[in-house]
């Protein structure tokens, strides 16, 4: 990734020919987020080096998000309208019949929006278009946008290839909890391990495709939660298993999940796991396109199959199987089992087993310092220690904040209780 950043994207983009024809379409969901959230990521857009006269952006506002977040919106029009070749606002009603209300109902209404109101009137190939979905508090870094364009252009297919940056959760990582600081972390260095496995990546967050797929699979779908993942495997069908994700190492930032107090900040870090935990659903959808579809590969089906369903296995009972390792089979076994060479034997290769683990929250913990952003100028050097020490929490964050709430979202599913989307609070 650092030396990913270092290249001079441009510079090599201006060495393929007509690379200026290619247009990046950016579609931002709106509901309630603070203006200068919003704001810092425009922002980000726009001091891109990507030229500003080949880039849309549209931002799609919730009606039922209430006049504040019209009243932004406009303000944001306002100031940033003239920089960009086109700048439009969408109003995505409440209570459309067969939607979800959420992010992924919100992307699909945008998607079309600009497709009928910008892209044909304009007869611009579509093709020639890269749409990228963000969050409302995605800030690019520099060269994003080129790198994006040169591996778009570069790609052996690039219309049936989605391209996925490295998320970075620290927008405001320094005024996050201990708690929410390692569990952002956690979650980048996860994300950041599956850029070195491609044939396993699937979209996740924010995310980019060609607006040509996006058509030809008839945009996101509006009634899931998990939509990040839904647009890949809808992808991945439509086109017959040939449809991939291509890792970029390249960096984004977001927030780590912050609220107003730090009661408030667990209660939204369970229920935001809970929901990406129930992408669980992806699994019926993914048996039922295998059965649908006879002309994808076996060997595909049956290797990215066993991913999805190990993956939302090991969520939700890796970390409990870890901690009740020691300690469970000695109380569950009797005296006749306390009597075994199994049972002396059973606490001392945990023991070994979790030494070997310290290493790696070590070398996580210095990972973290060296991803951290400047630190404001109101916080003491005493404030690194305090980061260092907050490793300590992660077996009870990964019990109490990944293994439980992956354990809710199955259960609710096996059940038939059906989750919505729960949209994260941001505040800065």
């Amino acid at each position: 990734m650092r030396k990913r950043e270092k290249i001079n994207w441009l510079k090599k983009l201006r060495r393929i020919k007509n690379w200026q024809k290619i247009y990046h379409l950016v579609l931002i969901p709106v509901y309630k987020e603070p203006l200068e959230i919003l704001e810092a990521s425009i922002s980000s857009i726009k001091k891109s080096n990507y030229p500003k006269s080949r880039m849309i952006i549209v931002l799609s506002y919730e009606e039922r998000a209430g006049r504040e977040t019209e009243k932004n919106v406009f303000m944001l029009k306002k100031k940033f309208g003239k920089d960009f070749f086109k700048f439009s606002l969408t109003c995505h009603p409440k209570d459309l019949e067969g939607e979800i209300p959420g992010h992924g109902s919100n992307d699909a209404w945008a998607s079309r929006f600009a497709k009928e109101k910008i892209i044909d009137p304009l007869s611009i190939p579509y093709e020639n278009v890269i749409v990228s979905f963000f969050d409302a508090d995605t800030v690019v870094f520099p060269q994003y946008f080129s790198c994006l364009t040169y591996h778009y252009l570069t790609s052996l297919d690039p219309c049936r290839t989605s391209f996925q940056p490295i998320p970075l959760y620290i927008n405001n990582i320094w005024q996050s909890p201990a708690f929410s600081r390692i569990f952002a972390f956690s979650s980048t260095f996860w994300h950041t391990m599956n850029q070195e496995r491609p044939e396993k990546l699937i979209t996740f967050s924010s995310h980019a495709m060609s607006f040509k797929a996006l058509v030809e699979v008839g945009f996101k779908q509006k009634n899931v939660v998990s939509d990040d993942s839904r647009i890949f495997w809808q992808c991945f069908f439509n086109y017959d298993g040939n449809y991939r994700v291509q890792p970029l190492f390249y960096p984004i930032s977001m927030d780590a999940n912050c609220a107003k107090s730090t009661l408030k900040t667990a209660v939204n870090i369970y229920r935001q796991q809970r929901r990406w935990a129930y992408g669980v659903a992806e699994i019926p959808y993914f048996l039922f396109g295998c059965l649908k579809n006879k002309r994808v590969p076996f060997l595909k089906k049956l290797f990215l199959g066993f991913d999805l369903l190990e993956g939302h296995w090991s969520w939700a009972t890796a970390s409990l199987i870890i901690f009740l390792l020691s300690w469970a089979p000695i109380f569950l076994g009797g005296s006749k089992f306390s009597q075994t060479l199994l049972s002396y034997n059973l606490p001392i290769m945990t023991s070994r087993i979790l030494t070997i683990a310290t290493f790696g929250i070590i070398f996580n913990c210095y990972l973290s310092i060296i991803l951290l952003p400047p630190k404001p100028p109101n916080y003491g050097r005493h404030k690194y220690l305090l980061f260092a020490f907050s490793w300590i929490l992660l077996p009870v964050i990964m019990i109490v904040f990944s293994a439980l709430p992956a354990l809710e979202a199955q259960t609710r599913l096996m059940l038939g209780k059906y989750m919505g989307f729960w949209p994260t609070e941001k505040t800065r």
